[in-house]
Order: structure tokens, then C-alpha cells, then sequence
């Protein structure tokens, strides 16, 4: 039986290989969210996949690409020869089933997941100084948390905080949206609200929930420093028990054409807001 993977040194135009008779399923990287106990993960984007190339080359465990692809990605595939990860050219139609979209950018990617930093170990690598990071009470969507963390790198966010219990954790989806950022913040696992809350105040950050409505205006609210924007789930918002428990609430003040804008948005807005000051 034939080697599936091409490991020879890419040329400009490497042998093509044969279509994938049966395309491994998306499991871990469409737009489904949960962790599942799965520790790889299949990214598709360009961006994506050269981020995470860039930032932890040696997680990388599989590759499939277009031949159009060859050019842009030779850095990688040499990486792949020097390293003997695998690495395999393939035709549209099976990066799409690879990816379950056809929104890969002609790139598909097997990856070894980033961890889940505990909370301490999170707060002793921020260091002091200006600092934001993001609580996710309730974010789902993988689309939008594809965009969250693309403003969050954008705006410098130091991390993605998220609730005890939560199930939240990257997809390929998200990563895609994310365009690199994936790889720009880590998530942080919370204990219990209390004990995260009394942690991160012992640390010198504050806590702003954000509200659709309600809360001050955060163009006129004193940010400080270091800050843990609340942010709350796609539709219910934030929970008020959550929200009553922080040390301010801020809302962000529209035309009242629309009821409020989404998660993602708001998440712009808000880094935004913060960063115009503390940067």
C-alpha cells in the first residue's frame, strides 16, 4: 500500500498525489465549539494556518494544500521535509470535505491544540502594567468568537477568559474568522466565579460588565488600567447576578435604530474604548 504522505523535498512543482479516497471528517474543526477531549485540531485559512506555523511549528502534524498554494507555502513545506511531518497535495474537492466548507483558502491543516492556561498560571506570565482580557460568559458562536479574537489581537487583549464549566474552545471555524488572531491570546480557564473574581482583583485588575442598556457609557466611564471587560452570551446578555457582582457596568450608547449590536461588535467597541487610553 502507497505512503499517503509526501515527504520528498517540495520543488516549485511537487508530484501530485492522489485524491483522498475518504477525507477524515471535520470533527474538530468545523464550526462545532466543544473541546470533546480531542487534543488535535484541524485548522483551514491561510492566515490561520500560517499563524499557527509561525507561532508553534512544532504542533503541526498534517498538511494538505492546493498546488496553487506551493509557492506561498514553501517555507512550510520545507519545514515539513526537515521535520518529517506530512504534508500532501490535493484537489479542491477534497480540501473541502477535509474542511467541511469550501471556505479553506487552499490550505487545511492538523494541529496539536494550544493549552488551556489555568487562571494562576495566566496571572503570573501577565506581568504588571497595562493589561485587558476578555470574559466570555456565555459566547458561543464560533463565528463570533473567531471575530472577538481578531479585534482582541488587533487591540492587544492579553487572553480569553473563560467561565468554570465552560465548553467553549476553538474550532476551525474560528480560527479561520480569527484570521491569525487564534494565535495572538490564550484561553484561560476560571475557577468559580468568586474565586476568579477575587483572584483577578488581587492581581489589580477591575471587572466592567457590559450591558445592552442600563450601564454607564463607557466613552465617559474611567477604564482602568488593568481591566476585565464582561462581556455576555449571544441574545440572553449578561447575566445580571454576573453583572451586579463587578465593579462597574458600562453600556455602549447607540442611535436606538437597532436594539444593540452583537457580541462581536460590541467586543471591538469596547477594546477600542480601552485601548485609546491605556496603549
Amino acid at each position: 500500500m502507497n505512503n499517503p504522505w509526501n515527504n520528498r523535498r517540495p520543488s516549485a512543482r511537487p508530484p501530485r498525489a492522489t485524491p483522498l479516497p475518504r477525507p477524515e471528517a471535520p470533527a474538530t474543526g468545523g464550526g462545532g465549539g466543544g473541546r470533546g477531549g480531542n487534543d488535535e485540531l484541524r485548522l483551514f485559512g491561510l492566515n490561520a494556518v500560517l499563524a499557527a506555523f509561525e507561532a508553534r511549528p512544532q504542533a503541526l502534524r498534517k498538511l494538505y494544500l492546493l498546488e496553487a498554494r506551493i509557492p506561498r507555502l514553501q517555507p512550510l513545506l520545507k519545514w515539513c521535509v526537515a521535520n518529517r511531518v506530512g504534508y500532501r497535495v490535493v484537489e479542491d474537492g477534497d480540501l473541502n470535505k477535509l474542511a467541511g466548507t469550501t471556505h479553506h483558502e487552499g490550505v487545511v491543516a492538523d494541529v496539536v491544540r494550544a493549552p488551556v492556561l489555568p487562571l494562576a498560571q495566566w496571572l503570573q506570565q501577565v506581568g504588571d502594567g497595562p493589561a485587558l482580557a476578555l470574559w466570555l460568559d456565555g459566547v458561543g458562536n464560533p463565528h463570533n468568537l473567531g471575530a472577538i479574537l481578531r479585534s482582541a489581537a488587533h487591540f492587544g487583549a492579553k487572553a480569553l477568559l473563560l467561565p468554570a464549566g465552560s465548553t467553549l474552545a476553538l474550532s476551525g471555524a474560528a480560527a479561520r474568522v480569527a484570521e491569525g488572531g487564534a494565535e495572538a491570546l490564550p484561553l484561560v480557564q476560571l475557577p468559580g466565579d468568586a474565586d476568579a473574581m477575587a483572584a483577578l482583583r488581587a492581581a489589580g485588575f477591575g471587572l466592567a460588565a457590559t450591558l445592552v442598556e442600563g450601564g454607564q457609557d463607557v466613552f465617559r466611564a474611567e477604564l482602568p488600567a488593568r481591566l476585565v471587560y464582561v462581556m455576555g452570551a449571544e441574545g440572553e446578555g449578561m447575566d445580571r447576578v454576573l453583572a451586579s457582582q463587578c465593579d462597574q457596568q458600562v453600556s455602549i450608547p447607540g442611535s436606538g435604530a437597532v436594539e444593540s449590536l452583537n457580541v462581536a461588535s460590541a467586543t471591538a467597541v469596547l477594546l477600542a474604548q480601552w485601548s485609546s487610553r491605556h496603549r
